[in-house]
């Protein structure tokens, strides 16, 4: 079996650099909120609502659960690095097709194949659970995200600059760019991890009741995807909220969106470098509760009179810092329960997350209007908190109460 110390950077006979790991995965998530400060010129370009524009996020989202489906058990019949290569070559055609859109359909359907980049982070999730154990797997997670976080903290204020000099279409150019050296570097470093390939489908379905029964699974995956969805409600109201509440220009827009980014690279430091001596359910609980402690606090300032740009966008650090303990944790639970479907796990968990993420994306939009003022996200955010603390806390009952899978 293939393990970390076998690697070598830019040797695809060896597991991938942790490095490449980052690159591919910061891809998926810049691409996911880079452009999001152009939403109302983009609108206007096309000349439609900022609502459907809006749905750029919602579609997008929708496509990578549904897609996640797919590329896990692909990987686990398959391999990691043939399902990544592909994934790319698809994005690739999909941002040409959303450079010459035409109108707002024909450009909405083509974000939607552009979520195909998205395989980068069902993958590396599995690939880190093929080099080691569940806890080392949350560690490995943890680094690969904090390098990660770094990206849509920066990305929004870099779209934003963008938008002022190019206009929109600035953004989707260097999605370009940087897919083709995504693919190059996929195809040099990216060795084959998965050294436990099923057989055939029907041999790897034979072994889906196992896992998708598994109490385990599902109360991992639900505290992910409630945890996530409370920043996918973010993702789907923050623009809104920026521009027609607070008055803000695409530029300053972009460089208060990535706040989130600021704790998200602190929690993936802190499950980096403690969850292999804390444990995963711990650190799921404690990120669990500073994220409900983030919107308590928004809501707090709100009530106080205290309703700015400053007080809204940084309470979302809390929100950021919960998620980067949150998410590399529950994930390494998720794909640990049964590891030679982690690939199948990887994919079905993030389609729960990126599912539920749609919905509350396209949900926190429609229940923004020009005189709601902040109020109704936080509060939507808030009790999608609550639900990803819930779900850890039945989790660690169960374990603790019966001690089975």
């Amino acid at each position: 079996m293939l393990t970390r110390s076998d690697t070598r950077f830019l040797d695809r006979s060896t597991p991938p650099h942790i490095v490449t790991l980052v690159l591919i995965t910061g891809m998926s998530a810049m691409v996911m909120n880079m452009f999001l400060p152009s939403l109302p010129n983009m609108a206007a370009y096309f000349h439609t609502d900022y609502r459907v524009m809006q749905l750029s996020v919602a579609l997008y989202l929708g496509t990578v659960a549904v897609l996640q489906t797919v590329t896990g058990p692909l990987s686990d019949r398959y391999g990691r690095r043939p399902v990544l290569l592909w994934g790319v070559v698809i994005f690739l055609v999909a941002t040409v097709g959303c450079l010459l859109a035409p109108n707002a359909g024909v450009f909405l359907f083509f974000r939607m194949v552009q979520a195909s980049v998205a395989v980068a982070m069902v993958l590396t999730r599995a690939i880190a659970r093929d080099l080691t154990d569940a806890d080392g797997a949350a560690s490995m997670i943890g680094y690969i995200t904090m390098g990660t976080a770094i990206i849509p903290m920066v990305t929004p204020a870099l779209g934003g600059a963008l938008d002022e000099v190019f206009g929109w279409k600035g953004s989707f150019v260097v999605f370009l760019l940087l897919g083709m050296a995504s693919f190059w570097l996929i195809l040099r470093d990216v060795g084959e991890t998965n050294q436990q390939r099923s057989a055939s489908f029907r041999a790897q379905a034979a072994q889906y009741p196992e896992l998708l029964l598994s109490p385990r699974f599902w109360g991992y995956s639900l505290a992910a995807a409630f945890s996530s969805g409370a920043f996918f409600a973010y993702l789907g109201g923050a623009p809104f909220v920026g521009t027609q509440v607070f008055g803000l220009s695409p530029t300053s827009l972009g460089v208060y969106f990535g706040t989130p980014g600021l704790g998200y690279m602190a929690g993936n430091f802190v499950s980096g470098r403690y969850s292999t001596r804390i444990g995963i359910n711990r650190m799921v609980l404690a990120g669990a509760i500073l994220t409900m402690s983030g919107m308590a606090l928004a809501l707090l300032l709100f009530a106080a009179g205290l309703a700015t740009p400053a007080a809204f966008f940084g309470s979302m650090i809390l929100l950021g810092v919960g998620n980067g303990m949150v998410l590399p944790n529950a994930n390494a639970g998720m794909i640990s329960v049964r590891p030679q479907l982690a690939g199948s796990a990887s994919g079905l968990g993030g389609a729960i997350m990126m599912g539920g993420g749609a919905a509350l994306s396209a949900f926190a939009g429609s229940l923004l209007t020009p005189g709601s003022g902040a109020t109704p996200l936080l509060w939507l955010m808030l009790a999608v908190c609550s639900l990803s603390l819930a779900s850890i806390l039945l989790v660690i009952w169960r374990e603790k109460a019966k001690g089975i899978a």
